[in-house]
Order: structure tokens, then sequence, then C-alpha cells
């Protein structure tokens, strides 16, 4: 089932996400439906609050710009309670958006490798080591976790030059090919 991707200025996006337990109702079905509306949206990343659920899960499948970013292929993660434990010093600089703040593309400076720990669909134990845009997709959405959002890390120049942007997505004045909910 498509679900309504919240968008900028909904308070969900910036409260800090709830951990699961193993007994969260439907889990298997949320993660199906998080794909599919991810898909439906063409993203490449989705975290639960930005289908307004306040719970520590994203899913992830970069496939599609593996292309451009080898380390992206086959990279396809359901990841529950996801928690970076290392960053690299060094940081990479590069454009992001966001499904939850369309039309908004901005470069954000983020850690170049990462460990992640989390667990799985079947609430398996996992840890890895990501680099490159592997890495960045995983920030991203762990920021949704903790009720960041990739504008919080642009300059505030860059953000005083999308105020109208930010403001016309609050007020709904927003055309999307996918499903929205936006602020009423």
């Amino acid at each position: 089932m498509i679900l309504p991707i919240y968008t900028y200025g909904q308070p969900i996006l910036r409260q800090e996400a709830e951990t699961l337990d193993g007994d969260y109702p439907n889990l298997k079905k949320l993660v199906n439906d998080m794909f599919e509306t991810m898909y439906n949206a063409e993203g490449i990343g989705l975290a639960a609050p930005q289908v307004g659920l306040s719970v520590r899960l994203l899913v992830i499948d970069a496939d599609a710009v593996s292309d451009s970013y080898p380390e992206c292929e086959g990279f396809k993660r359901v990841m529950i309670n996801p928690e970076i434990t290392e960053f690299s010093n060094n940081t990479v600089s590069l454009e992001e958006g966001c499904l939850s703040f369309p039309g908004i593309h901005e470069k954000v400076s983020r850690a170049a490798r990462i460990h992640v720990r989390y667990r799985d669909r079947d609430f398996n134990e996992q840890e890895e080591e990501l680099e490159g845009f592997t890495a960045r997709v995983v920030q991203h959405e762990c920021d949704h976790l903790d009720g960041e959002v990739f504008i919080d890390d642009i300059s505030p120049i860059r953000r005083q030059l999308n105020k109208n942007k930010l403001n016309n997505i609050i007020k709904g004045n927003i055309s999307c090919s996918y499903k929205i909910k936006p602020v009423k």
C-alpha cells in the first residue's frame, strides 16, 4: 500500500523516533508498504517518520544510482533501530534531495565512511562498514530518526535562498508526482 509522504513542516519530522521492539505490530507489512511508497516516489531511501510513524525504521534501495555510484549496486537494506557508531573524519560534500522536501536540492557535507549497527527485517543484529554514497544515504535517513533534516546542514545563506520554496511546501503550494501529506 502506498502511504502519503509527510512534507516539511509536519511536526513528526522534528521528533526523535522511538526504538522498535520485535513485537511491533505488522512490521513486515510496514516494511513492504515503505518500499512500495519509496519506489512509487522514485526515492532511494525512506524513514518511518516520513510516513507519519515515529519509530526507528528505515528502508533503502540505492541500486537506481549505481551507474554513478558503483558501491550502491545491490544495496538494499531494512534498518531497524540503526545506530551509527563511527564517523570518519574526512567528509564529502554532495547534492542531496529528500522526498519530504520536493523541489529542493542542496550540497550537504557528510562523513565519507561510517560504521552502523542495526537490526534487519528479521530482527537479526547486523553491523556494516559503509563508504561513499551508501554511507551518505544511511546518514541522511538516520538523521530523520533523530528529528533532523538535510536542510539543517546547509549554510544559512542557502537556507535563506530556499525560504520561498520551504514556505510553499508548508503551505501545500507544491506539485508532486507522488502521494504527500502536506501541513494543513
